[in-house]
């Protein structure tokens, strides 16, 4: 075989080797939006998908428990049980009351097993006086420990 055939071969293997991980990475990176009625709906195959959910953390229902977190998500009345099986640390505003974003995987068994963990204290973002909503952080005063 001449060198140029042997190069041409190459060049082919390694550009469909790229495409074929390049094609991989984002069918895996690919995060769906459900609410929390919806997760109850999915069919198996949404089941294996990456999720993202929205909703309140239950009053009351975070259990520190070794290696993974335990709350209630609620949204429009639904619930949903989370475990936080994450390795970073959780955000200061996670607590009873919060808004929060999860990602992760829903399980057969109706739990939800969130690998990322976002929280948004909803005591800080509160209507300016005069019903107009403000982008400001609420004063240190006006904020509940």
């Amino acid at each position: 075989m001449k060198a140029k055939t042997k190069f041409g071969i190459g060049i082919g293997i390694i550009l469909v080797s790229l495409s074929a991980l390049a094609w991989m990475g984002a069918r895996q990176s690919q995060t769906y939006y459900h609410t929390v009625a919806e997760i109850s709906t999915l069919n198996a195959a949404a089941l294996h998908q990456r999720i993202r959910v929205g909703g309140d953390v239950a009053a009351g229902s975070i259990q520190h428990l070794p290696g993974r977190v335990d709350f209630i998500l609620k949204e429009e009345g639904k619930t949903l049980p989370v475990s936080y099986v994450g390795s970073d640390p959780l955000p200061d505003t996670f607590k009873d009351g919060a808004q929060c974003l999860i990602e992760g995987h829903a399980m057969p068994d109706g739990r939800f097993v969130a690998e990322q963990l976002q929280a948004k204290c909803a005591s800080k973002y509160e209507a300016a006086p005069g019903g107009t909503e403000s982008s400001q952080p609420a004063s240190s005063s006006d904020r509940k420990s």
